[in-house]
């Protein structure tokens, strides 16, 4: 006699992966902006670092922009992002100040740690930017304590917490899994796989490349995004973001990602090829994505869209103006701010 099969409905999220989300004309075209602000921001760094106006290191974003823009369209306000040293991008999605990032970056007064921290050491609470962090992974522990906190409160905020694909192969990242999903903390694990750990592909570093699956000896859903569309990620964040609130615990999303320069400005990026770059460029590129889209939709000109990117250029060039000229902190600030 057959026997009927039992079947079950799973009740983990990432079973059932959001498609894009539906953009509006007003949400397109702020994408386009936004990530266009990264994109020429990150460009105009590069260039004020071969000139030697920013010292230290300097890891640029560029390519990654429609993770950090997708996401913060999910956040509302008292939300916390949390970050590691590839973050410059996360500020100015936060609605950080460009050209207090871009001082931050020259060491003038007028940075946002007064010129003292530079590039990996920026932090805005108005804005819920609690850090670039130079040391691999320390965001990760950092970000679940700011989850406890918010649960602690009470409140219904959600810290997301930023990595990249060889952060994701340390010790602590699953010390803070194991806590966040015992306590059930809202808390957006978001794995920037950019494909490349500094220079080594993931291929050669990590014996499970699927980073969405990370989670699972802690019970911890997970699902795998498109991290170069933008909607994508929206789609994902919304998800993500609801499952934290209704007070469900962790999420983890693989953002696959690429960015187009080396680990940080020092680095030849000899490890790949050319070809590779070139063509991630010419077919996935998350700005010119969302720049056919509006134009295919007849929402914006081939003008008007010129006309953005040369406004976006004079904020940018406005930022370097004042990292130029703005004076360097008094040899006093060496003795503030400091812990004794």
């Amino acid at each position: 006699m057959a026997v009927a099969k039992k079947t079950t409905t799973s009740t983990d999220p990432a079973d059932n992966p959001a498609g894009p989300a539906e953009f509006t004309r007003d949400q397109e075209l702020s994408a386009y902006r936004e990530m266009l602000l990264i994109r020429r921001f990150e460009e105009k760094a590069g260039q004020m670092y071969g000139m030697g106006l920013i010292g230290g290191f300097c890891h640029l974003y560029i390519g990654q922009e429609a993770v950090v823009i997708g996401m913060q369209m999910a956040l509302k306000e008292g939300d916390q992002v949390i970050t590691g040293y590839r973050d410059h991008g996360h500020m100015l999605a936060c609605g950080m100040d460009s050209k207090g990032v871009m001082a931050e970056l020259t060491g003038r007064r007028g940075g946002y740690s007064k010129g003292k921290g530079g590039s990996m050491h920026m932090f805005s609470v108005e804005k819920g930017f609690y850090g670039g962090h130079g040391i691999v992974g320390a965001q990760v522990s950092l970000g679940t304590g700011l989850a406890f906190a918010n649960r602690y409160r009470e409140n219904d905020n959600v810290c997301l917490t930023y990595f990249g694909d060889g952060a994701a192969n340390q010790g602590q990242v699953y010390e803070s899994f194991n806590m966040a999903e015992l306590w059930k903390l809202p808390v957006i694990y978001i794995i920037e796989n950019n494909r490349y750990a500094m220079g080594t592909s993931v291929q050669r570093s990590s014996a499970q490349q699927d980073f969405s699956k990370r989670g699972a000896s802690f019970n911890i859903p997970g699902e795998q995004v498109d991290g170069m569309d933008v909607r994508a990620v929206k789609a994902a964040g919304d998800k993500a973001v609801a499952w934290c609130r209704e007070g469900n615990g962790p999420y983890i999303l693989e953002m696959q990602t690429y960015r187009y320069r080396g680990h940080s400005m020092s680095d030849p990026a000899k490890y790949r090829t050319r070809d590779e770059v070139e063509k991630v460029r010419s077919e996935q590129d998350p700005i010119e994505q969302v720049r056919q889209r509006l134009l295919k939709n007849k929402w914006a000109s081939e003008d008007e869209l010129k006309k953005v990117d040369a406004e976006v250029r004079a904020i940018v060039n406005e930022a370097a103006e004042f990292a130029t000229v703005d004076p360097e902190p008094d040899p006093s600030e060496l003795y503030t701010d400091v812990l004794r």
